[in-house]
């Protein structure tokens, strides 16, 4: 299998290009290669390589200041996939793209499932939804992937944010009234992965028999405050400068871009067709602080 991986320098991208690595040939473009932000050089990169997977984890994901970059933001999240997934079909590859739970509005008092009416609140929702529907106007083999508050050991998230400030400020002000499941960025690449290894020897007719809309999260729930405690509980009690971490509302922080309360995705679908779940956030986060993965 011959997989072309866009998105290399990110958190769920650097992952993928590890972890892939069991899986196929993977040849993985940066952005000086295939810049998503100028969509006509695609298609030449793309039937140059001839992949028989394209699997994009670039976006554009400066969420408050893609409502001062609309053009931009949609340029790359969504003009740019609609072209990936063009060339895809011209080559006759599958492609894997991965969403968000932004596209939702978080009005919802449950988890959200694929069967849900997107509405996006922010610009950055609202260009991830132009990918998807881009995608899937195409009607090349695809999976995509919907995850949410992704975090890491690497890149920008909230994770590293909070471990920074715990050593520049005596106090967090932090949002307790927005829900979701934090999700690390290498399970997604593992899950990824996985589904892969369920393949048969042709990866596009395999995905094509599977197409559609996932939901990828952690399990569980927490709120932002919690989630910054559970990082935090440590660095509390040390000599660190924190001393106080503050639970506050969503209007006492105001953003640029509208946030959703309520960020759950269900996952029972990715279980029912892939027999895939990923453990609770908890377990999951204590993995990587404590083993520093």
């Amino acid at each position: 299998m011959k997989i072309l991986l866009t998105g290399v320098t990110g958190q769920v991208g650097w992952e993928l290009q590890r972890t892939l690595m069991t899986v196929g040939e993977v040849i993985a473009v940066k952005r000086h290669q295939m810049d998503l932000a100028e969509p006509d050089t695609i298609f030449s990169i793309i039937a140059e390589i001839k992949p028989n997977l394209i699997i994009n984890a670039a976006a554009y994901t400066a969420v408050d200041r893609a409502e001062s970059e609309p053009e931009l933001a949609m340029l790359i999240n969504g003009v740019a996939v609609g072209a990936i997934a063009q060339a895809a079909a011209r080559v006759g590859a599958a492609m894997i793209h991965y969403s968000t739970d932004y596209v939702f509005n978080g009005a919802k008092a449950t988890a959200y499932t694929e069967l849900d009416q997107p509405n996006p609140q922010n610009i950055y929702g609202k260009t991830k939804l132009a990918g998807e529907q881009a995608i899937i106007s195409v009607g090349v083999p695809y999976l995509i992937l919907r995850t949410s508050w992704v975090y890491g050991l690497r890149g920008k998230n909230f994770l590293l944010t909070m471990l920074k400030l715990a050593q520049e400020r005596e106090e967090i002000r932090v949002v307790d009234d927005q829900i979701g499941a934090p999700t690390w960025s290498r399970m997604i690449a593992e899950i990824t992965a996985q589904i892969l290894f369920q393949s048969p020897q042709n990866v596009t007719d395999f995905i094509a028999n599977k197409s559609g809309i996932y939901h990828l999260t952690a399990s569980g729930q927490t709120s932002w405050y919690e989630f910054a405690k559970a990082i935090l509980v440590d660095d509390i009690k040390s000599s660190r400068k924190l001393q106080r971490l503050l639970a506050i509302t969503t209007a006492e922080y105001p953003t640029a871009a509208s946030r959703p309360a309520n960020s759950l995705l269900e996952n029972k679908k990715l279980s029912h067709t892939f027999g895939l779940f990923l453990p609770d956030w908890e377990k999951i986060l204590d993995l990587v602080i404590t083993n520093n993965y």
